[in-house]
Parts: structure tokens; C-alpha cells; sequence
């Protein structure tokens, strides 16, 4: 679906594929990374791997597209499937990817996720039982596809649902949780990728002011590295309340904390949160009820903006659109 928001309300329309699209499958926590447009290329988004609803666990990646944009809104995407050769890294889900900039060049970094456990160890009791995918680092270029492995002394430990922030040519892990220990440590890793002639090369660093936080949602507030970091949890009981403010420099990486939005009572009582960036400074949230046999399947969306007062953009125009649904 597009979404959009006009007058306080969020508006969905259906987005269609076109004709020579692959099949997306319902994939579910895949890693999906946006790539900015270039050399006239339209924005897209790389999708890797994923959890179906019937717990399969994908190892596929997808390129989405632009494929046109008619009248009335009307927007048509295409998806290709990308072909991984080399060292290619298995199924997986609640992994990242981020792209790297390094010598003129651009590549692919994934890291993390969970998958089964290798078919040799699984037992009856065992068959779906998942595990901390290896602590290894694949690059890949979009290109070719040719994926490489990277195995760093200093990543020694599975993580998922981390974020990644990347600048340049180095990419940060934040947090992150272990199943290995059943924990959120305060990770935080700082990757350097340097696209040589002819093998990268991959160094990773140690640093001792990260985030207890796992599945957070971020959003960036300008064209500057500086993001803003909501939601998550400490626990599997404990949701993350507070907000953290990240910006990335020449020096590194510096937390700050920020006021939190002053939370409704269904998202403080509520066990579960999910949701995205929906544009800089901004992100939507959903909170399903609970407790109420009547609502089984709603959901409350909530928007929450972090821009001050003047840097609010006009509300856009109303346009007639009546395949639209609030």
C-alpha cells in the first residue's frame, strides 16, 4: 500500500506490480534497505530474506522499483529477484542491510538474523526451533550479485533485530538481542569497509557507549547523518519508552537523549509495538488492542513528528481519490 496523511487522517491506496514483475512472497521481518536514486535511476528498496506465515525462512533478495506513476496517484512498482553468487548468506530473518560507500564505489552489508538450526543438529522436539545465524559479514555489489564473507575476531556473538546505521564507508550495530544468552547487551559495533581494487577489506571496531534496545524503529531528521530512535524493548516484558537522538561525524558516533512524545495509555499498557519511518523526522506507529474480544484484528496508528513548529511543511492539497480507504 501507499500510505500517506492528509487533514490528521492516514490515507492507504493499493499499490499494483508491473506486468513483468517476479512474485513477492508474504515475506515477514525481512532486512529491507532503501537506496537512494542515482544516475537517474528512481529510489528503490533491496528486500532480503524474511519469515513466512508458514515459518519458512527466505534466503531470496528483491529489488523494488518505480515503474511508473500515472494520474490520480496511481503508482505501479517493479520487482525483480537478484541473484547472489559466491559466498552467499542463508536463510534468514531479523537481520540488516546497509549500503557503504567507499573509493567511488558502493556495496551491500548484511549482518545478523536467525534461522533453523543446521539440519545435522535438529531433533523432533528441536525441528523449528531457531538459533543466532553465525557472526559472519557479507558484502555484495548490486551489480554482479558476488557476495563475500567476512568472519571479524571482535564479532563473536549472534545478534538480531540490531540497527545499522551506516555513513560513508563505516556502519554502526546498535543493540541488538542474543539468543545464545537471552539478552540485550549494549552493543555497539563500528564497521569500516574499504572497496579496494581487488578484495575488500573489512576491520570492525569496539565501542563502549551503545544501546540496550531491540527491534527499535529509526527515522533521519535532514540530509545530515542525525536520526532519531524509538520503540523497541529492554526486555521481552519491558518496552523502550525513552527516545534517543544519534548523529554521525568524522569523530564517530554521539547518543543524546530527547524528550519522548507523552504516550497514550494504549501504547504504554500495550505488550507489543511495531512500525517505520514515515519520512525525516517522522514515524507511524501501531499498537494492536488487547483485551478486547470485539477488536481482535485493529490496530491504533499514531504519527509522531519531531520537527519543531517551523519545520512543519504545508499540508498537501486535497486530490480526489476514490480508491482511497482511511
Amino acid at each position: 500500500f501507499g500510505v500517506r496523511f492528509k487533514h490528521g487522517e492516514m490515507k492507504l491506496r493499493a499499490i499494483s506490480f508491473s506486468s513483468d514483475s517476479c512474485y513477492l512472497p508474504p515475506l515477514r521481518c525481512p532486512a529491507v534497505c532503501r537506496l537512494d536514486p542515482y544516475d537517474g535511476f528512481p529510489e528503490s528498496y533491496l528486500i532480503h530474506g524474511g519469515r513466512t506465515p508458514n515459518n519458512e525462512i527466505s534466503s531470496s533478495l528483491y529489488l523494488l522499483t518505480m515503474d511508473s506513476r500515472g494520474c490520480n496517484r496511481k503508482l505501479t512498482l517493479l520487482c525483480k529477484e537478484k541473484e547472489l553468487v559466491a559466498e552467499v548468506p542463508g536463510a534468514r530473518y531479523g537481520h540488516t542491510m546497509t549500503m557503504v560507500q567507499s573509493r567511488g564505489k558502493t556495496a551491500c552489508v548484511l549482518f545478523g538474523g536467525r534461522s533453523y538450526m543446521p539440519s545435522g543438529e535438529r531433533t523432533t522436539e528441536s525441528w523449528n526451533s531457531v538459533v543466532d545465524c553465525p557472526p559472519q559479514v557479507f558484502l555484495f555489489d548490486l551489480e554482479f550479485g558476488c557476495c563475500s564473507a567476512h568472519t571479524l575476531p571482535e564479532l563473536s556473538d549472534g545478534q538480531s533485530f540490531h540497527l545499522a546505521l551506516a555513513r560513508e564507508d563505516c556502519v554502526y550495530f546498535i543493540g541488538g538481542h542474543s539468543l545464545a544468552s537471552d539478552s540485550r547487551p549494549p552493543r555497539l559495533f563500528r564497521l569500516r569497509v574499504e572497496l579496494l581494487q581487488g578484495s575488500p577489506l573489512v576491520s570492525c571496531e569496539t565501542l563502549d557507549n551503545g544501546l540496550s534496545i531491540s527491534s527499535a524503529i529509526f527515522t533521519r531528521t535532514g540530509p545530515s547523518h542525525r536520526y532519531i530512535i524509538l520503540g523497541g524493548y529492554q526486555s521481552d516484558s519491558q518496552k523502550r519508552l525513552e527516545c534517543t537522538a544519534v548523529i554521525l561525524d568524522e569523530k564517530g558516533v554521539h547518543f543524546e537523549p530527547l524528550e519522548a512524545p507523552n504516550w497514550t495509555p494504549d501504547i504504554i499498557h500495550s505488550r507489543t509495538w511495531f512500525g517505520g519511518s514515515s519520512g525525516e523526522g517522522s514515524i507511524l506507529l501501531a499498537v494492536p488492542t488487547e483485551g478486547r474480544p470485539s477488536q481482535q484484528d485493529t490496530h491504533y496508528f499514531y504519527q509522531v513528528n519531531f520537527q519543531t513548529e517551523g519545520e512543519n511543511k504545508e499540508e498537501e492539497r486535497t486530490i480526489g481519490c476514490s480508491q482511497e480507504s482511511t
